[in-house]
């Protein structure tokens, strides 16, 4: 763990709750800090950049705010979705077979317990969940560590990237300043190492430890389709008439102009809309607004939509945008929305906290967390049926195995693969073939018809077991192709005997 580098000490920093656990762990490590001037802060570097969604934005107030942003269906949509997925996964701690190079899923009493349950008042799921949501909409997700006195990680507690602060030092050490949690047990402001931080960036395009929300990209798409949204709610309530103008033939003064406008906004407009207006001395009523048809609401609305999709590499019919797929290929499609958008956020999930918990440090073992992607890339019954038995046909997986991906119970005698005794190695044949060819021995045997004693002791000869031997190298193929040999002299002489007795 990196040294905090030598800045002036003022007032030591009242520390509680969880920090303050954490600290005493790595009291010389972690020392607290107050005085800020050794680093870099990102305050006063790059971040306080406007970033506008287009020229003049920023002085028309027309900001792309994330909560308001987020209100917008596709957004929604699309965050949740790829949340909700993840999240349903069994996350579980897997170990590397030394022999086999298999990883296979493994108990640990110092990582499986905080990878069931990382915290007091979460779940595993709503733990995830509140990961990939504050990546997805913040493009940063930040978890502290609280440890044990054995500096064991005993619980993860996601923080408010608002609250977070990236700190470089001289040296390029990175920190984090934290500012109060109370739900995290951040009682006052701290400064930590990044070695108790787990922190995840979604796309670091202006520094390495700041992650970009994909909103930067449909922000104002989004505003977009909240204000045809708006409009369309206005025009709605107007019932669905638009703005226009009364005009007259000749000059009217101010007074008669206003007399004649509140007279119509109070009998022809809003909750009066649609009634029956009765005009005289020539005015006229001609509309202004574009209907909603003229206008292209919905083109619009499925614009920006699929727009937002695109930014999140989500495939837009899976958020009810456009028409899906005409092939009917469930698992083809969700591997399709696995490698173009889940796979990397679960990849980054996964690495972090193999290294956050410290799996790639244990001597003897080599622990890594997965998630399980069977619940994901799912098939239609009858493709997994067919995908299942034909892989216990081929001697892939044991029955047992197969029963157990659909659910079912083991049976007994289901734990072994199996596969057809007539299938043989091409060395082990080509061998037999080499020698004398056994079915010609039998009409030869068949000549003398043989006494039942005779043939008692023939067939008895014939299972009778080759001398115990120690073959090695090419002894044992031989073996094996006299033994072949041996069985088809049997099964040839067993015919002939049958067809001479009948």
């Amino acid at each position: 763990m990196p040294s905090v580098p030598a800045v002036r000490q003022t007032q030591p920093v009242q520390r509680a709750g969880i920090v303050s656990r954490m600290l005493s762990v790595f009291a010389k490590a972690a020392a607290p800090v107050t005085d800020l001037s050794g680093f870099i802060d990102r305050d006063r570097s790059w971040f306080p950049v406007i970033r506008e969604p287009f020229t003049g934005a920023w002085q028309r107030n027309r900001e792309i705010n994330n909560n308001t942003v987020m209100a917008y269906n596709a957004v929604y949509s699309c965050v949740t979705l790829i949340a909700s997925d993840i999240s349903k996964m069994c996350l579980r701690l897997v170990e590397q077979n030394k022999t086999t190079g298999i990883w296979e899923e493994a108990d640990a009493p110092a990582f499986s317990p905080v990878l069931r349950k990382p915290n007091r008042y979460q779940t595993r799921i709503k733990f995830i969940e509140n990961w990939v949501v504050s990546k997805l909409a913040r493009g940063n997700t930040v978890a502290l560590k609280e440890r044990d006195n054995r500096g064991v990680v005993v619980a993860m507690y996601i923080l408010d990237w608002g609250r977070v602060k990236p700190l470089v030092a001289p040296d390029g050490s990175v920190y984090y300043q934290l500012s109060r949690d109370d739900l995290a047990g951040v009682g006052e402001q701290v400064v930590v190492p990044a070695s108790e931080i787990i922190h995840d960036t979604m796309c670091p395009l202006f520094h390495p430890l700041c992650g970009v929300s994909p909103l930067i990209a449909c922000g104002l798409a989004a505003m977009q389709g909240l204000s045809i949204q708006a409009n369309a709610t206005r025009f709605f309530e107007n019932g669905a008439m638009p703005g226009g103008v009364l005009s007259a033939p000749g000059t009217i003064d101010d007074v008669t102009a206003a007399r004649l406008k509140e007279h119509w906004e109070q009998n022809y407009t809003g909750s009066n809309a649609g009634r029956v207006a009765v005009l005289g001395d020539g005015l006229k009523y001609e509309k202004m607004a574009m209907t909603a048809v003229e206008s292209q609401m919905i083109e619009q609305l499925k614009w920006t939509a699929e727009t937002v999709c695109s930014c999140f590499h989500v495939p837009a019919y899976m958020v009810g945008v456009g028409t899906p797929p005409a092939y009917n290929n469930v698992e083809a499609l969700n591997q399709q929305y696995y490698s173009q958008c889940l796979q990397a956020i679960i990849e980054s999930i996964e690495l972090l906290l193999d290294e956050g918990l410290g799996l790639t440090d244990v001597k003897g073992h080599i622990y890594g967390t997965e998630f399980d992607l069977d619940g994901l890339l799912r098939m239609d019954t009858a493709t997994q049926y067919k995908t299942i038995g034909d892989g216990i046909g081929a001697a892939l997986l044991a029955p047992n195995e197969g029963r157990k991906k659909i659910g079912l119970k083991p049976l007994p005698g289901g734990n072994s693969v199996f596969m057809q005794q007539q299938n043989y190695s091409l060395e082990a044949l080509a061998k037999r073939d080499a020698l004398e060819d056994p079915f010609a021995l039998a009409p030869k045997a068949a000549q003398h018809l043989p006494s039942p004693a005779d043939e008692a002791a023939a067939v008895a000869n014939v299972d009778t077991p080759p001398p115990a031997k120690s073959f090695k190298g090419d002894d044992l193929d031989q073996a094996a192709t006299v033994q072949i040999a041996r069985w088809a002299f049997k099964d040839a002489l067993e015919l002939e005997l049958q067809k001479m007795a009948a």
